[in-house]
C-alpha cells in the first residue's frame, strides 16, 4: 500500500514535471525539496523512505533535535532566517543556508565554518514582495553591492538567489516577484560559473515558480499536511 505521504510526493512530482513541459523546460533541472519544518521526526523518516532525501528547515534548533543523526541520509538546507548567535550550529547541520540576508550574517556563518574548515554553500535571500515581514535584501540593488563582500569571505560558496513568494493569491503578483529575481539571477549570473541555483515556490505557488526559472521548489503542506500547531 502506497502511504499518503509517497502519494502526495508523487502527485507534486507529476505537477512539477507538468509545469516545467509548459515552459519547455527539462523537468530535471527542477530539484524538489522536502520542508519538514514543524513536522515530526516520523515524518522525516517517512519523506525519506519515499526517496525524499533534500530537506528544508526553518529553524536551526528545531533542525538539531530533530535531524542531527539523519545527516548522512539527506541534504539538509537552512531556509529560514540565519541568527548570528546560530552560526555555529548552523555550520556543523546543514550543507546550504538558503537565507542569507546580509554581510553581518554571512561573516558569522564563514567564520564558525573556518572553526570546522569547511567550506559551505549559501544562496542570498531577496524580498521580492515588500512585505515587512519577510527577511532578504530589501532590493536588487542592496543584493548586488553585497554580494562582492559576500564572495570575498573564505568559506563560503554563492551559488545563487532565493525568495519567498508574496501572500497573496494574485498570480500575476506571484509571477512578477519570480520574474524580479529571476532577472536578477540573470544579471549576477553573467561571468560566475558556480551561480546556478534559483530557489523559488512553495507549496502554493511552486508551479508558477517553475514556469519562472527556478531549480529549487520548497514544499511543505503539500507533501505533509497542515503543520501541528505550536
Amino acid at each position: 500500500m502506497v502511504s499518503t505521504l509517497a502519494a502526495n510526493l508523487a502527485e507534486v512530482r507529476a505537477r512539477l514535471d507538468a509545469a516545467a513541459r509548459r515552459s519547455g523546460r527539462d523537468a530535471a533541472s527542477v530539484r524538489l525539496m522536502a520542508v519538514t519544518k514543524g513536522h515530526p521526526r516520523e515524518a522525516v523518516l517517512e519523506a525519506l523512505e519515499a526517496g525524499a532525501t533534500l530537506l528544508g528547515e526553518n529553524r536551526v534548533q528545531e533542525a538539531e533535535s530533530k535531524l542531527i543523526d539523519l545527516l548522512d541520509r539527506c541534504e539538509l538546507h537552512l531556509i529560514g532566517h540565519l541568527q548570528t548567535n546560530k552560526a555555529r550550529a548552523a555550520a556543523a547541520l546543514f550543507s546550504c543556508v538558503q537565507s542569507i540576508d546580509s554581510v553581518h550574517a554571512a561573516q558569522a556563518l564563514s567564520a564558525r565554518c573556518e572553526e570546522r574548515s569547511r567550506t559551505m554553500d549559501i544562496l542570498l535571500e531577496m524580498n521580492t514582495s515588500g512585505e515587512t515581514t519577510k527577511s532578504g535584501f530589501p532590493g536588487g540593488e542592496e543584493l548586488a553591492a553585497a554580494l562582492p563582500q559576500i564572495e570575498m569571505l573564505p568559506r563560503l560558496r554563492v551559488r545563487g538567489l532565493m525568495t519567498v513568494g508574496p501572500l497573496t493569491e494574485d498570480r500575476d503578483l506571484i509571477r512578477a516577484a519570480f520574474a524580479r529575481l529571476r532577472g536578477m539571477f540573470e544579471r549576477l549570473a553573467t561571468g560566475r560559473s558556480r551561480f546556478d541555483v534559483l530557489s523559488m515556490g512553495m507549496s502554493s505557488d511552486f508551479e508558477i515558480a517553475v514556469e519562472e526559472g527556478s531549480t529549487l521548489v520548497r514544499v511543505g503542506t503539500a507533501l505533509f499536511g497542515p503543520r501541528t500547531p505550536r
